[in-house]
């Protein structure tokens, strides 16, 4: 596999993947804040959190990267579209079976069960992540459409 492409675009990738999303926040489009959710599982700090979240959405960022990556070399190509494909796919499985498992890996989010509590204070964000908004998934699938076009775009097959 290509390291250094792997390394340069998912970095690429997951910058323009987390600006969509705050863009969507920005203007009132979804309530997630993605770098905030993953901060507030090691921090009950909610300005360290942002800080540190980001530092686990760019990890992230290039663990699926490489995913992506090995799904291009196993296919011998790496196209826009494919990249867009798994970026799909890999957006589903973020609202369909990541977000409802969220609340059960958080420490400071509520669950659909159980409500709020002095620690557990997030809400939690439920199937396609709608307790966030009903244009969440739309945006979710939009920045995961965009992420997965630059790597099929951009990565060079070894």
């Amino acid at each position: 596999m290509n390291g250094r492409g792997i390394t340069l675009w998912g970095f690429v990738g997951t910058v323009i993947l987390t600006t969509l999303m705050a863009g969507s926040q920005a203007l009132g489009l979804t309530r997630m804040n993605i770098p905030f959710m993953l901060g507030t599982m090691v921090t009950p700090d909610r300005d360290r959190a942002k800080l540190l979240g980001f530092g686990m959405h760019l990890a992230n960022g290039w663990l699926f990267a490489a995913l992506y990556a090995a799904a291009f070399q196993s296919w011998r190509r790496a196209t826009w579209w494919l990249g867009a494909l798994i970026g799909l796919v890999h957006a589903l499985f973020v609202l369909v079976a990541a977000m409802p498992l969220l609340p059960g890996m958080h420490p400071r989010m509520a669950s659909e069960q159980r409500g709020p509590t002095p620690t557990r204070q997030l809400e939690p964000p439920g199937v396609l992540a709608l307790n966030y908004g009903k244009r969440t998934p739309v945006s979710v699938v939009l920045a995961h459409l965009v992420y997965g076009a630059i790597l099929g775009t951009f990565y060079r097959l070894r």
